[in-house]
């Protein structure tokens, strides 16, 4: 009989068991992965496309052509789009990021034959039809309203700007941009971008054989354009300065955003950076949140995280605070990362933050389709799949000693661009 009053033994994770994607590539240049598992009826499709080079005279085209993929056709309506879609119990989405934008198909294998076609009409033929384009731009515009109200995005868009300058990363849209988008241009991007040449498909779920051929045969005719997709992006040159406060008298709550360039995912040391990042605000138990929340009141949450981009990286801490005490939380903030360059994490920390970190890995593996997730994240950062492993074994190996190095190298205070909204 189990004994409850004993705890399970407890494992360090040695290997991340990751499914090994199957890959070919089809004549028209189309790049293709495949993930089987599961025998539930349900299949992910995900068409990936790298986005064009940022151009600061129409900075919003590469999203707003992915979010209106699904607008029109020139054969369908977007009303007949969803049903044709919803009829069989599918799913299809339109994600933008800052690097790719990807149309994502779920549906049941059985319902392939149907559903399918019209996702591939949408790729080859979507025409962005006025009426929809200027309903998009209005409801844009409004979105954007309300957003500016709001301490911690203003907070966000002046931190990115920043730190990423004038590229897609740096991007702070305003109304005068949506007013400028004009429908040739779109399905010009469009053209250029959204071929096959420029387009990595990722398939998951229950991929047999025929579902394979299913797949890859209804994207067989599709054909590139003769204007190869340019996706080179430009330098990134943070700005100069590194203070910006937008002062609001009215204010109950401060939103604080700050941090520097750092390296991205494909550089040696972003493991271990990781692990650094998770000690000072990467989980509920970190050092910012025990000070700043739990220990001084200042704030509901705060957090620090690196984000790694394909062009680029950055180090953030966000929060916001009572208006109050904003100056404090700064003054906090700048004490928790001098005590991580002076003084050595202890044995029992590290210890925890380790454990974390490798529950967190496994747990975010719940099923086929995350397994694919974690397979786009090294793919489209240049690396294999054995980056996970050499991820496992800098966190069961790092030193406090090394994370010490590591936050003297990377996390000068005085380096950092600090923004401000509300009182200070």
């Amino acid at each position: 009989m189990l004994n409850r009053t004993i705890a399970p033994e407890s494992q360090a994770v040695n290997h991340i068991n990751l499914i090994e994607p199957g890959h070919t590539a089809l004549p028209n240049g189309c790049q293709v992965y495949w993930f089987n598992s599961g025998d539930q009826d349900l299949v992910r499709v995900e068409w990936i496309f790298n986005n064009l080079r940022f151009d600061t005279q129409k900075p919003l085209l590469n999203m707003a052509v992915n979010t209106m993929l699904t607008e029109g056709t020139a054969n369908l309506t977007a009303a007949q789009i969803a049903d044709s879609i919803d009829y069989y119990g599918a799913f299809l989405q339109a994600e933008y990021g800052y690097d790719q934008s990807q149309l994502t198909l779920y549906s049941l294998n059985r319902h392939l034959e149907h559903t399918l076609p019209v996702v591939v009409d949408v790729l080859t033929n979507s025409q962005f039809p006025q009426n929809e384009l200027d309903t998009f731009v209005r409801n844009q515009q409004q979105k954007l309203q309300v957003s500016l109200q709001k301490n911690d995005i203003l907070a966000r868009r002046a931190f990115n700007k920043a730190v990423y300058g004038n590229t897609i990363y740096g991007l702070s849209a305003n109304a005068v941009d949506y007013q400028q988008l004009q429908r040739a241009n779109m399905l010009a991007h469009f053209k250029q971008m959204y071929q096959p040449a420029n387009c990595t498909l990722v398939i998951s779920g229950k991929v047999d054989e025929a579902t394979l051929q299913q797949v890859t045969g209804a994207c067989a005719n599709w054909q590139n354009s003769a204007d190869p997709a340019d996706t080179t992006q430009p330098t990134i040159t943070p700005v100069a300065e590194r203070f910006f406060y937008t002062e609001k008298p009215e204010a109950l709550q401060s939103a604080i955003r700050m941090g520097l360039p750092m390296v991205n995912r494909s550089h040696p040391d972003f493991p271990a950076l990781q692990v650094l990042n998770t000690v000072l605000g990467g989980y509920f138990g970190s050092r910012l949140m025990a000070n700043i929340r739990e220990d001084k009141g200042y704030t509901y949450g705060i957090g620090s995280g690196i984000s790694s981009l394909k062009h680029g990286a950055a180090f953030f801490i966000a929060t916001e605070v009572g208006a109050d005490v904003c100056r404090n939380a700064v003054e906090e903030i700048e004490k928790e990362i001098n005590l991580l360059k002076n003084e050595l994490i202890s044995e029992e920390e590290l210890s925890l933050v380790k454990n974390y970190m490798q529950g967190s890995l496994l747990g975010s593996l719940e099923n086929v389709f995350s397994h694919a997730d974690k397979f786009k994240n090294v793919y489209f950062s240049g690396l294999g799949l054995d980056y996970y492993d050499r991820y496992t074994e800098v966190i069961k190996s790092i030193t406090a000693e090394e994370l010490q190095t590591l936050a003297n190298k990377y996390l000068n205070f005085d380096e950092f661009h600090k923004v401000i909204v509300g009182k200070y």
